[in-house]
Order: C-alpha cells, then sequence, then structure tokens
C-alpha cells in the first residue's frame, strides 16, 4: 500500500480539510511541524515519514486563481514529486502544468468542464501524467454534469476510461478529514473487479491501519491521507507491510 501525503494549500497555506467546507478550512496544526508553510510540511512528510511523493490541492486555482507555481517550485525543489490538483478546467490547463514539471496532473471532476478535455489530456500531454478524480460529496458526483452521457459513478468512470484515462482517484469530500472512513469500499472494489489493469487511489477520512486493510482489499493501490499523519494516527509500520 503507498501512501500519497496531501497538502491542501489555501492563501499560501496548509490548511486542513474537514468535509469539503472549504472556507471554514484554517492553518493545521501538526504534531510534524510547527510551520503552515508547505514547503516546510512537505519536508516534514519527506525527513520524517519517508514520503516524498505528494498530493497538492492548490485550493485557490480550483477556485479560480493562478497556480502557486513558486509553491511548487519550492516542493519540487526538495526532490519531493507532486500530484497536483490545480482547478484543470481545459486543455490548456494540463498542458501548463506539464510544462512546469508536473508528472502527475489531476484532472477533477469538481472543475472539468466536459468529458472531452479527458480524451484530449490522455493524448496530450501524456496519458501516463493524466489522473482523473471522481469527486464525490455523499457518494454523489460532484461537479459540472450536463456534459457527461449519463450521471451515474461508474458510467462516468467508464466513459473517462474510454477516453483513455488508466489512473483514478476516489474521493468523498465529505469525508475529507473526519477519520469515519473512505465509506467509498463498495465502489473501488466495483471499479476494481471492472477494470483490473487501473491503479485506483483512495482517498477522504482514512484514519488508521485498518482502514488501509479496508482499501487494500478492494484493491486499491494507494491512498491519499494528510490528518492521520499529522495526528500521528497512521505510522509508517502501519503501511509498510500492506
Amino acid at each position: 500500500m503507498k501512501v500519497i501525503p496531501v497538502l491542501d494549500i489555501k492563501n499560501g497555506l496548509v490548511v486542513r480539510g474537514i468535509g469539503g467546507r472549504r472556507d471554514e478550512y484554517r492553518p493545521i496544526v501538526s504534531n510534524l511541524t510547527s510551520s503552515c508553510r508547505p514547503v516546510d510540511v512537505a519536508r516534514a512528510f519527506r525527513d520524517q515519514l519517508d514520503l516524498a511523493e505528494i498530493y497538492l490541492a492548490d485550493l485557490d486555482a480550483i477556485a479560480g486563481a493562478s497556480p502557486a507555481w513558486n509553491i511548487f517550485a519550492e516542493i519540487q525543489a526538495l526532490g519531493c514529486r507532486l500530484w497536483i490538483d490545480a482547478g484543470v478546467r481545459q486543455i490548456a490547463d494540463a498542458v501548463e502544468l506539464s510544462q512546469h514539471g508536473i508528472r502527475d496532473i489531476v484532472i477533477g471532476l469538481e472543475t472539468l468542464t466536459a468529458p472531452e478535455v479527458l480524451r484530449a489530456a490522455c493524448r496530450e500531454p501524456d496519458p501516463e501524467q493524466i489522473i482523473f478524480s471522481l469527486d464525490l460529496r455523499d457518494n454523489r458526483p460532484l461537479g459540472e454534469l450536463t456534459n457527461w452521457k449519463e450521471l451515474d459513478i461508474f458510467a462516468i468512470a467508464a466513459e473517462a476510461i474510454r477516453h483513455g484515462v488508466r489512473r483514478l482517484i476516489i474521493l468523498d469530500l465529505a469525508r475529507v478529514g473526519t477519520g469515519q472512513g473512505a465509506g467509498t469500499e463498495t465502489i473501488c472494489r466495483r471499479l476494481a473487479d471492472d477494470y483490473p489493469d487501473i491503479e485506483i487511489t483512495a482517498g477522504g477520512g482514512i484514519r488508521d491501519v485498518e482502514d488501509l486493510r479496508r482499501l487494500a482489499d478492494c484493491r486499491v493501490t494507494s491512498v491519499l491521507v494528510a490528518s492521520a499523519l499529522h495526528d500521528r494516527w497512521l505510522r509508517p509500520e502501519d503501511w509498510q507491510n500492506i
């Protein structure tokens, strides 16, 4: 099981996400570092937990601002590999991220304007760079859905895969920061059964090693985690043998 620590960035600081209610997000209080600066938190993940592959949600860019290029570069200079969700809406947004050296570009259902953007992104810059985040709230698809053929979770995933997606994130924003578990095990298991060649990542609400085991049983290959790391509910020995 691969653990991918999460940096939620807002107004230049790392914030603690709770329930997807972004107007309520506040700077983190962490057992790993006293700093809220993204580069310091990324360094703590790398040095204390040996986690140098990091998911970064640029919440300002997701809301429509320009991406935080300087923050991305600072963290990359640490030798960290970034999965970045910077609110991709059009193919030009994905291309720009690639031009800035981002190897793992998250395209979220929440901000995606049309599934055709996924099809274009899987041709340019590189299909292996693209990660489609199936964003949910209370297990219902989130975002502008009018351009999708069907609104069912599995139909959306199937359409994305037909367009060339090979990496999926299943993320229920209502679960973020709650410590109540991902709540998407049934979805993950069905997708893993239907598409055994697709890499599946789960996130939202993961608290402890039992959550990791449940997701591993669903053939999830990696998990997005934040609060459980800052609060030390999860430690490296918990995931190294799963």
